[in-house]
């Protein structure tokens, strides 16, 4: 008995201090800048993924892989190292337990990734070395597409279906949450924005759109619109969604003050027989427009306007004031081929003095729809002329960006960016661990001479 006692204690003191050993950090960074880079891969011989958080950093702690020289390849969805001489991108690394690794990548990216602004684990690897201790993960696994608006001195956020960890069936009525309307403390990485959630009394996260009927509610082209005494309301078009991404209801609503949600304000198409297409509404992503005579008109478009409607609650609200615009179907690269926009938004840049756009690519290429663009226009209308890709994607989809254009002062050449990072609609690509299904911050620099062709007529 005591023979066996002895051997149980052994085993346990090895227990131990093999947990006690500490992992090896790795730091991955921009090369020139040193920038922390997140959401990059570094993957074994025998598949073992290992993945930078919004710090940049990976907690390396595989027994299997210490004290031998291991070849990783890097994934990093556009930043990148040198090919060897077999055409691999990867590294040879000897991880040592408390040893400190540095992996320098290149950014091909004209956009400059900030970090992940939704789901768990922003600085899950940094924790593991005691850093980043004082952030606090909001509990959410995953947010879908998002949709904001400046309302009462608030930056107004909201996210489709979203995935929370007690269940695989989450929220699907839209989450939401605020933040101040430049909630940035740097426009440089690591990304650290709190967003302050709508909750239950039981202080979990809640929908605040939940419109009558089954199946979730999406809520889009939110915006703030003055009423006729001055009083601002926040307003969105909703969409009743059934099995196989169904649409059966659309219609408008209204945010409540008093109960934090939306209240349905009218029911515009019921899909039957008679009615099998959804009806006009504004949809999108809204952007204000003063015309020639000093009219103000708030579009709605996803990418470009698709309609636009006297800049009022009352008008938004009254479908004779709508005005149906055609956006362009394509436009054109550097090399004059054609570049056909699926989602995305537009809003006015003094820095450029022209009004800009970035949209996700239909069917493009690596990634059929991971691939992002940026152009410019002398009216929201268009002609939107020469397109410049900023972003791509290994095999993986990064749709409905959204521009950011309260993130920075007026005249600032910094513009931010996000979009949702997923596996949906490729080509059996793999999810990657934590990033899948939210939403990543990108950053474009204005003044970089490579978006020089957008500006040519």
């Amino acid at each position: 008995m005591i023979k066996l006692l002895s051997i149980s204690t052994t085993i346990l003191l090895c227990s131990l201090l093999r947990a006690a050993t500490p992992a090896c950090r790795v730091e991955v960074v921009e090369k020139g800048s040193g920038w922390p880079v997140p959401l990059v891969e570094l993957r074994t011989t025998h598949h073992m993924r290992f993945i930078s958080d919004n710090a940049g950093i990976i907690a390396m702690d595989a027994p299997d892989l210490m004290g031998r020289q291991i070849w990783f390849d890097v994934i990093g969805h556009g930043y990148e190292v040198p090919k060897d001489g077999f055409g691999m991108r990867g590294v040879r690394l000897t991880p040592e337990p408390g040893k400190t690794l540095r992996v320098e990548v290149r950014r091909v990216n004209i956009a400059k990734r900030i970090g992940r602004l939704t789901g768990a684990g922003l600085f899950a690897e940094s924790q593991k070395f005691g850093e980043h201790l004082d952030w606090k993960d909001s509990g959410i696994h995953g947010c879908d597409s998002v949709q904001n608006a400046v309302y009462r001195g608030r930056l107004f956020w909201a996210w489709g279906d979203t995935i929370m960890p007690n269940y695989p069936l989450g929220i699907f009525d839209m989450s939401s949450a605020t933040t101040a309307i430049s909630p940035l403390t740097s426009p440089e990485p690591p990304l650290r924005l709190k967003l302050d959630y709508f909750t239950d009394d039981k202080g979990r996260q809640r929908g605040v759109a939940k419109m009558p009927g089954s199946g979730p509610t999406w809520v889009s082209a939110y915006v703030s619109l003055p009423d006729k005494t001055g009083a601002q309301r926040l307003v969105g078009s909703y969409v009743k969604i059934r099995a196989q991404m169904e649409a059966y209801e659309s219609g408008l609503c209204v945010w409540n003050d008093e109960t934090a949600r939306f209240d349905l304000l009218r029911v515009l198409w019921t899909k039957s027989d008679t009615a099998p297409k959804q009806r006009l509404m504004p949809e999108g992503h809204p952007t204000f427009w003063k015309d020639a005579l000093g009219k103000e008109w708030v579009l709605f478009g996803n990418p470009l306007p698709t309609l636009r409607c006297p800049a009022t609650f009352e008008a938004w609200q009254d479908s004779t004031t709508w005005e149906l615009l055609k956006p362009q179907e394509t436009l054109t690269d550097a090399s004059g081929a054609k570049v056909k926009p699926h989602s995305g938004s537009i809003t006015w840049n003094a820095f450029r003095k022209r009004w800009i756009t970035v949209f996700m690519e239909a069917f493009g290429k690596p990634s059929a729809f991971g691939e992002l663009w940026y152009a410019e226009a002398d009216a929201p209308t268009g002609p939107w002329v020469t397109a410049v890709k900023v972003l791509t994607h290994e095999n993986y989809t990064f749709y409905n960006p959204r521009i950011h254009p309260e993130f920075t002062p007026a005249g600032s050449p910094l513009l931010f960016f996000e979009g949702t990072y997923t596996n949906q609609f490729t080509d059996h690509a793999h999810a990657t661990p934590r990033y899948d299904y939210n939403q990543m911050l990108y950053r474009l620099d204005l003044d970089d001479p490579r978006l020089n062709p957008a500006a040519k007529p």
